[in-house]
């Protein structure tokens, strides 16, 4: 299947119509919040809320990339082989970018799955390992039940708090939420990127993302 068909990148923030009550429980959902005021949210305060989650680089970075992406996908696979490494040289250790990623889990269940894994990797601090894992995984069953457990024996993490967390099912709203959200922001393919609220569609090269981020730097100054 083909998830780079709709590639593209705007200039600009988004200009998203106003989120309906479906949309505020999604980010409710994805962001873990409890209070929401009952209003509608426009897109660029759904990107800041989504911004909270697991994160490489500085708080204080002026450009922040939000991923939305799926563990099966192999556009998602290119993008972490290819491209993220010279991101992370170039840009995020350098304290110019911070990468956030979200879930857009869209491919069946073993992308839920997978998705739920790797929060629960996120309990124990090893959300980016297990993330690392997951991409790095070949095979037909690469996420099933038994491998995503022996995954996180191989991190060196708690089996058994890891295990009882994927059993439970704890993280499945957070997914659901955070996929809901991102076809919401309009990210119809993955993987998807929202770079300082200028989205992206698809797994560019390195390139690509420098114009945006350096327009995007400029602008920041």
């Amino acid at each position: 299947m083909d998830h780079d068909t709709k590639s593209q990148a705007g200039r600009g923030r988004p200009h998203a119509p106003h989120l309906t009550a479906v949309g505020i429980l999604a980010v409710v959902l994805a962001a873990g919040a409890t209070v929401f005021a009952q209003q509608p949210l426009r897109a660029e305060e759904v990107l800041a809320l989504m911004a909270q989650g697991p994160v490489k680089g500085s708080e204080k970075a002026p450009v922040t990339i939000i991923e939305f992406s799926d563990f099966q996908c192999s556009f998602c696979w290119k993008f972490w082989t290819e491209t993220l490494p010279r991101l992370e040289e170039v840009y995020i250790k350098t304290g110019k970018v911070r990468f956030v990623y979200r879930h857009l889990a869209i491919l069946g269940p073993p992308s839920v799955a997978a998705a739920q894994a790797a929060d629960c990797a996120g309990e124990q601090g090893k959300f980016w390992e297990y993330h690392d894992a997951l991409f790095a995984s070949k095979g037909l069953f690469s996420f099933a039940d038994r491998r995503l457990k022996q995954y996180a024996r191989d991190l060196g993490l708690d089996g058994s708090a890891f295990d009882q967390c994927l059993n439970s099912g704890k993280y499945t709203k957070k997914v659901e939420g955070e996929t809901g959200i991102g076809r919401l922001l309009g990210a119809n393919g993955t993987p998807t990127f929202f770079i300082n609220g200028v989205k992206l569609v698809g797994a560019h090269p390195f390139e690509t993302f420098r114009i945006i981020i350096d327009e995007q730097l400029k602008t920041s100054r």
